[in-house]
């Protein structure tokens, strides 16, 4: 899971990416160049401490996320987004749009002024015309296509009806994420990235003790929160016995990291389950409606190819037994076939045959 965090420059992108990466990015003032700064860090999940107390394992591994700091956004509408920059922004997952919200008369707003909802409708004209552009070029493909009878026409014509009604959602200033698709249109667009389908989540980043904005965000696959980012960051750099002390004294009931980690699974409509035994304990992250042997594909492609049969067991029920056996004395582990559903939660064991 790939996760890009954008946003104009002073927004604090790189003061929350270091809350959320306990890193240490230098945080400077923004000057619209492209960059990008990566982290790879733990998805904090409570289940797998607690399997790895029932377990004891050599190891334990938690799940994974990718968080890529990247600049060079400035918001100005132009929707001419520069090569390198764009070709960083369709490799990602889903978005995470910083809005400043904090006052600093020492870091002057590239606008002018504070105001967060101008911020996000700023970043949403972006990308809708790099969109929109997009979709243009590629209608002016099919029509060349067409007249030169290049492939199938009854292909090109499919092509062409789903990319007008693109063009015409982008026209109309409603985002891709809006437009609702077919499996076969998905597939059409596997290969293009166009950045007002991917999932966002809008952050609003707070001054210590601001109150956010009352702000509902109207499109489908996006979510809205806040973060103070300054105070997580310092709270980020502590060790986790001091962390816990600082939470508590701000009133503060979780780390931003695990309140923005939770909504981007749901967002990308992910989920969690695990591997358990002697030798490890392992979150893993498949697609939510994954089938048991997809599931068994993300730990190896041998068991996905070999698969026979799945032993599950819910996390919940698991903890209330106490041990597998129990569990498996309750009837709570039960074999489940190729079209089983993976649930969030469930504790896998796959029997394969190569």
């Amino acid at each position: 899971m790939r996760l890009g965090i954008i946003g104009l420059p002073q927004s604090g992108k790189t003061t929350v990416f270091n809350a959320l990466t306990r890193g240490d990015a230098p945080v400077t003032m923004g000057s619209g160049r492209f960059e990008v700064h990566t982290a790879v860090v733990d998805v904090p999940d409570p289940r797998v401490d607690v399997l790895s107390e029932m377990f004891h394992p050599r190891r334990t591994i938690y799940a994974k996320v990718t968080y890529a700091d990247i600049a060079g956004l400035e918001g100005k509408g132009s929707g001419n987004i520069s090569g390198p920059l764009l070709n960083q922004l369709t490799q990602m997952d889903g978005l995470v749009h910083v809005v400043r919200c904090f006052e600093n008369p020492n870091v002057p707003h590239p606008l002018g002024s504070v105001d967060p909802i101008r911020d996000v409708e700023a970043m949403d004209a972006e990308f809708l015309l790099n969109d929109l552009i997009a979709v243009e070029r590629k209608l002016e493909r099919l029509e060349e296509e067409w007249k030169k009878s290049a492939r199938d026409r009854a292909q090109i014509e499919r092509e062409r009806a789903l990319f007008q009604r693109l063009h015409e959602a982008l026209s109309a200033e409603i985002p891709l994420r809006d437009v609702d698709l077919t499996p076969d249109e998905e597939k059409m667009l596997a290969g293009f990235g166009f950045l007002s389908r991917k999932p966002l989540l809008i952050l609003f980043n707070l001054a210590e003790g601001q109150e956010p904005p009352q702000y509902e965000y109207p499109h489908k696959r996006s979510a809205v929160t806040s973060i103070m980012g300054e105070l997580e960051m310092e709270i980020a750099q502590l060790p986790p016995e001091d962390a816990a002390v600082f939470l508590q004294e701000y009133g503060i009931e979780e780390p931003g990291l695990n309140r923005v980690i939770r909504l981007s699974y749901d967002l990308l409509g992910l989920i969690s389950f695990f591997t358990v035994g002697e030798d490890e304990v392992r979150a893993w992250t498949v697609r939510r409606g994954a089938t048991a042997p997809e599931a068994a594909g993300v730990i190896h492609t041998d068991l996905q190819k070999g698969f026979i049969r799945a032993e599950v067991v819910s996390y919940d029920d698991l903890v209330e037994l106490g041990s597998m056996s129990a569990a498996r004395a309750a009837g709570k582990l039960r074999l489940e076939g190729k079209n089983y559903i993976v649930q969030d939660g469930d504790i896998l064991h796959i029997r394969f045959n190569v």
